[in-house]
């Protein structure tokens, strides 16, 4: 992966690709380098899992209210990076802990320095978005009506950055298969806990509250022991256990591509081609097999006969 690596967007960004903020955030921020899924249930798990995440980060209010609190999503998010930025280096140095009777950390120095990366260009993102709305307010009209527009425009890359990086969290999959789904566990969790400590309902009732905030890290947890237990049933991936003693990943069978020609790879009616022979082949000195044309050529016959084209030749 180290020298025949391709660019980190795989050449897919065009000038006219910024006019659309969300695909220039899913070529950003799931870069070429970053593995694809195994099998399609594990990438439809991974979707649920991407889902629920959102309820927790966006926030319950928008959900449960139906309101749409952009200053409330803008500042849910700066929590979850700046919760991101101290709690994902914590967790895989737990892992690489636990994985360390396995092999060392160097073996996993390339795809760590690529996952911090995505991590802090991710939350650098998400500093400058927030800090673009704050500083338009003290600019006239003409430079704040700008700065709202990118501002804008930086509002829907990092949402749509941050769906995309639900699914791959920050490439860590790079590293270790199960990794994006134990991060996106942890994390889930330690956004909704201080919700219930503090009280901060969002106007719901006790009962209702812990329902609505503690719905999103629960689904997200069940979905990504899912994820984990199919991973280690029909690939051999484990959690506890070090990428480098890992079973390689299977590829799907190469395409078989059949032989060109004859399927059966001998002529109709050879003994060892068709089994049943070819019941129309033409025999020596009879061109045109009895049993479709018993009469013969059906083109020859009356020349043959009376010398004559019978279509005025």
């Amino acid at each position: 992966m180290a020298s025949a690596r391709r660019s980190w967007t795989d050449g897919s960004l065009t000038v006219r690709s910024f006019l659309k903020p969300h695909k220039v955030a899913w070529a950003v921020f799931h870069p070429a380098w970053i593995p694809a899924a195994l099998d399609p249930t594990v990438e439809r798990l991974k979707r649920g899992r991407v889902l629920a995440g959102a309820v927790a980060a966006v926030g319950v209010y928008t959900f449960v209210e139906g309101g749409f609190a952009f200053e409330e999503m803008l500042e849910n998010t700066a929590i979850a990076s700046a919760v991101l930025f101290f709690l994902t280096p914590v967790t895989v140095a737990t892992m690489l802990l636990v994985w360390r009777r396995g092999g060392t950390v160097r073996q996993l120095r390339r795809p760590l320095v690529d996952s911090l990366k995505l991590l802090l260009l991710f939350i650098g993102c998400v500093l400058t978005t927030v800090g673009i709305f704050r500083s338009s307010e003290t600019f006239g009209l003409v430079p704040k009506m700008l700065l709202t527009l990118l501002g804008l425009w930086m509002a829907f890359f990092v949402m749509a950055g941050a769906v995309r990086l639900s699914g791959n969290f920050f490439g860590s999959a790079a590293v270790h298969r199960c990794l994006p789904p134990l991060l996106a566990t942890v994390t889930t969790w330690l956004m909704a806990v201080p919700d219930l400590i503090t009280g901060d309902l969002h106007g719901l009732s006790l009962t209702m509250g812990i329902v609505f905030i503690l719905g999103a890290p629960v689904t997200v947890t069940g979905i990504a022991l899912l994820e984990m237990r199919r991973l280690k049933r029909r690939y051999g991936i484990r959690l506890a256990a070090h990428p480098a003693t890992l079973p390689p990943v299977p590829t799907g069978p190469a395409r078989q591509v059949p032989p060109q020609g004859n399927p059966y790879g001998q002529p109709y009616g050879h003994p060892q081609g068709n089994p049943y022979g070819q019941p129309y082949a033409p025999q020596p000195g009879q061109p045109y097999p009895p049993q479709l044309y018993p009469q013969g050529n059906p083109y020859g016959a009356h020349r043959a006969h009376n010398g004559q084209n019978p279509y005025g030749g």
